[in-house]
């Protein structure tokens, strides 16, 4: 049941143990799981003999100790033997295949103790030794640092082993070069030796898995190819057929020197037994009929450096039919099919218009596209039923949304013509014979999508009987005079002449510079963790194939064009297992009721309103019971609302300043204002006065946040502070000591702040319109990033919303545009028009409920674009928004000096 895809995205298995892992819950009844122990660069992993019970997967990052068991150690729970023995001592562990069914992980949070005991005693010192070598690689704070640490292990385990010879075919193999490399398989890479001989290529993995040795016969060899991967050029992949999809192998070097002397070697061997194709060459073949569209695009995609086992490099092929609604598939008809000279994102002229607007308006560099066309959860979104534990493994161990799955052929391609950031094409898989990635056979649990309909069988258009017949048609319409015709025009666009430059600014085929070959020097990035962040968002977003060809592409020859027979092997295989429904923990039904929360969003109706101010609210904070309401407002005033009596329990007023935020401190003991009058002011609710006071700015201060003991002050003075706050005794006189732990400078004015849900990363927004992205460890910026023309900054969040990611920033001002910012790399990947500004919001990632400057709260739906829902709501500008945790429940505050309440109604 094991398989690498149990590892984290660029984590490496190391070594295996037989082992015992015992559960000894009450000391007295011992149980004994017979399984094996898997050491690797990020986790522990065990795998028990019996598949009833579950894989457990124990991320080194979550561990509190790892130690060896003594013989005489107090409470001994090897009762009977205590050689062999390892405790792990750990915060949270994943539970994974229980009773041997492909589902979401299931996460046991909460301190627990596993017991390992290994079959040979004598291991355990080098074991534990080695999972705390690597415990401390895993708390390292940076991720280039973790990465640095991990490489350094495995190169010295690499270093300490060499290719076992005994495995050669042939006591009379003269061996011509051997070197460390490692093999890639989808979304992972396995570490191991290289070895070619003047008859074999040999890799002998460093764990042994998936076994001990994989032999490739040089003489069954047909094509090989050099492989830009991770956008070096390291990879070197290698066919034993003709026309399959799938290479044999695809290896990835340390350097390339030993790449391209493998390459030599084994090219020099095919010389002497089959000639070596070119892109023109193939070019030819086509024109001339020798070879099918189908043909033809595979191996184009093959020189362009796309593989089935590179994820962010998989071959890409075009959407080719436009007619998903018709009871018959007409091929004749010019109109059935889409225009292949246009890219995805041409082909709606309305949406195209908005785009170019944008891409015009737009600073250096300029791009028309906020996504790819091609990339890892593209790819999977079309192969989760064929391939869910990849999906898993690329989505940390869950399946996406329901609604937002591969539901339906039609709607899919409506998505790709409509929504605001869907460019997607095709993968090979939709012009094959395997029909598989089209059914649910496998029984899978995705999910209910918001009608309550499961996720099973994609639904197909009518004029496809079956899955099978699906296919057939889309093959034959690729085949299809027409498209022999046109996909010239599609290859110039991804392959040719307008992938660049001119040409593709002409044809409205612009990506981020980052996509392209050559967009960005990994070498001269000496950061180690910026270039991890940087990899890690190229690699997630999409790469542009390697341009081919420089001139515009010939028209087949249509008279030449011949009937084909062509064989096909699908990407992926894996083996069918009964599925039922996946148990939930209490985190994952809290995760179910907000995604329930916000899909309904907009059924958000007002229960009440009072008028409690005499100018507008700028804040509002909320006890954790709910019972009580605090608000500040421009009238200087901080108010205590209690819900259950519906009126004002207190009134207090610092200064005749403006208030322009609060927060709650943990306990609701506390209650913190910031004020124009450049002071932050605390409040106790229990004893009803003011309890200290923080003069902390030389300006208005803008916006406050509390996070872990720790205070975060934005003001008008260009600065963003982070205090330490030590609380003073209660019943004494004793004030509130500060101190002042960083100064974040900027160069204007600081209007909005925002923390993510690790509280590592601080996002500052100003009057100009600069977002800047902070490290708040270091105090240093991380990004920034000018995407509002100068033009006043009113609020921004972390995608974070009472989740972890916190992969993406949105930000409103009163330029009228939502922007999203990608947080590693500052990148701008989405841009939405509105026609009034927002001045406050809360997101979930893919719906924005937003207060408008005319007093309506606006649903937005962030992909389409759109407002999909409009709530009449204040008679002014919406000035400020709470919302609990479970998103059932909201508070507005106005320039109407009202605050609302909102509840959902489902």
């Amino acid at each position: 049941r094991f398989s690498l895809l149990l590892l984290n995205l660029e984590e490496y298995y190391f070594e295996q143990h037989t082992a015992n892992h015992i559960i000894n819950k009450d000391c007295k009844d011992e149980r004994k799981f017979r399984g094996s122990l898997k050491i690797c660069s990020k986790s522990i992993i065990f795998e028990p003999d019996d598949n009833i019970q579950p894989i457990i997967k124990i991320p080194l990052r979550d561990c509190i100790t790892i130690k060896a068991l003594e013989d005489n150690e107090a409470n001994n729970p090897f009762t009977r033997s205590t050689s062999g023995g390892i405790s792990v001592v750990c915060t949270q562990v994943f539970l994974i295949k229980e009773r041997n069914v492909i589902a979401p992980y299931k996460t046991v949070r909460g301190r627990t103790e596993h017991l390992f005991q290994l079959d040979v005693a004598g291991k355990v010192g080098d074991v534990v030794q080695t999972l705390h070598q690597l415990y401390r690689a895993s708390c390292l704070d940076k991720m280039g640092d973790q990465a640095a640490m991990i490489t350094a292990i495995l190169q010295s385990r690499l270093a300490r082993t060499s290719f076992d010879k005994n495995r050669f075919q042939s006591i009379s193999e003269t061996l011509h070069m051997e070197c460390k490399a490692e093999m890639v398989t989808p979304l992972v890479t396995n570490p191991g030796h290289v070895c070619v001989t003047d008859a074999n290529l040999y890799f002998q993995p460093l764990n042994g898995y998936p076994k001990p040795v994989v032999q490739i016969t040089l003489q069954n060899v047909r094509r090989i190819y050099k492989r830009r991967h991770g956008l070096m050029p390291l990879g070197l992949e290698v066919f034993c057929t003709e026309n399959d999809l799938c290479s044999d192998i695809y290896l990835k070097f340390y350097n390339y020197q030993d790449r391209d002397e493998v390459y030599f070697l084994i090219a020099t061997y095919i010389e002497n037994h089959i000639a070596e194709h070119t892109a023109e060459s193939y070019m030819l073949q086509w024109q001339r009929g020798h070879i099918s569209n189908y043909q033809y695009l595979l191996h184009l995609n093959n020189l362009a450096d796309r593989s089935c086992n590179d994820l962010s490099q998989y071959p890409v092929f075009p959407w080719i039919i436009a007619d998903y609604s018709s009871s018959v598939l007409d091929l004749t008809k010019p109109e059935t099919f889409r225009d292949l000279s246009k890219p995805v994102g041409a082909l709606n002229k309305e949406r195209l218009d908005r785009l170019v607007t944008r891409y015009q308006e737009m600073p250096e560099p300029k791009f028309m596209y906020g996504s790819h066309y091609s990339s890892p959860g593209y790819v999977l979104f079309y192969l989760v039923r064929v391939a869910p534990e990849y999906m898993l493994c690329l989505q940390n161990g869950k399946f996406d949304h329901a609604d937002r799955m591969f539901n339906s052929i039609a709607e899919t391609w409506k998505n790709c013509l409509d929504g605001a950031t869907d460019f997607k094409e095709l993968i090979p898989e939709f012009y094959e014979n395997d029909s598989s990635f089209l059914v649910n056979s496998l029984k899978l649990d995705l999910g209910k999508r918001q009608g309550g309909k499961m996720v099973e069988d994609v639904e197909l258009p009518p004029w496809a009987s079956g899955p099978d017949d699906f296919l057939q048609k889309s093959q034959e319409a690729l085949e299809s005079p027409y498209v022999s015709e046109h996909l010239h025009e599609w290859i110039d666009i991804i392959f040719g002449y307008k992938q660049k430059g001119s040409e593709a600014i002409a044809a409205h085929n612009v990506f981020h510079p980052l996509t392209y070959e050559g967009g960005v020097d990994l070498n001269s990035i000496m950061d180690p963790n910026e270039k991890v962040a940087l990899l890690t968002q190229i690699l997630e977003f999409g790469q542009t194939p390697k341009q081919l060809f420089t001139t515009p592409h010939p028209q087949r020859i249509i008279p030449k064009l011949k009937s084909l027979s062509r064989t096909s092997s699908h990407s992926i295989s894996i083996a069918e297992s009964p599925v039922s429904p996946n148990e939930e923990s209490f985190e994952d039904l809290t995760e179910e009721s907000i995604t329930l929360a916000w899909n309904n969003i907009a059924k958000l109706k007002l229960d009440k309103q009072y008028k409690i101010h005499k100018e507008a609210i700028t804040g509002i904070a909320v006890t954790c019971n709910g019972s009580s309401v605090f608000t500040t407002s421009q009238d200087s005033t901080l108010k205590m609302f209690s819900k259950d009596s519906k009126t004002i329990q207190r009134s207090v007023s610092f200064s005749n300043m403006a208030l322009s935020s609060c927060v709650i401190l943990p306990g609701d003991t506390t209650v913190i204002s910031s004020s124009w009058d450049n002071h932050i002011y605390f409040y106790s609710i229990a004893f009803g006065r003011q309890q200290g006071v923080l003069m902390g700015h030389d300006d208005a201060v803008s916006k406050i946040c509390w996070r872990d003991g720790r205070l975060f002050s934005a003001s008008w003075d260009s600065t963003v502070k982070v205090w330490h706050c030590v609380p003073g005794e209660t019943l004494s006189n004793k004030k509130h000591h500060f101190e002042l732990l960083a100064e974040l400078e900027h160069d204007v004015s600081v209007n909005t702040i925002d923390l993510n849900a690790a509280n590592t990363i601080l996002a500052s927004g100003t009057k100009e319109g600069t977002i800047s992205v902070w490290d708040v460890t270091t105090a240093t910026v991380l990004h920034q990033t000018l995407c509002l023309n100068m033009i006043f900054l009113l609020f921004l969040l972390f995608s974070s919303f009472f989740r972890t990611d916190s992969r993406h920033l949105l930000s409103t001002g009163e330029d009228c545009c939502f922007k999203v910012i990608d947080v590693q790399t500052g990148m701008l990947i989405s841009s939405v028009t509105t026609e009034e500004p927002q001045r406050c919001f809360k997101w979930d990632g893919n719906t924005i409920l937003s207060g408008s400057q005319s007093g309506e709260l606006l649903i937005w739906d962030l992909l389409g674009g759109k407002v999909t829902e409009r709530i009449k709501g204040h008679t002014g500008a919406v000035m400020s928004m709470w919302m609990n945790e479970q998103c059932n429940s909201v508070i507005t505050g106005g320039e109407d000096k009202q605050i609302m309440f909102w509840k959902l109604q489902y």
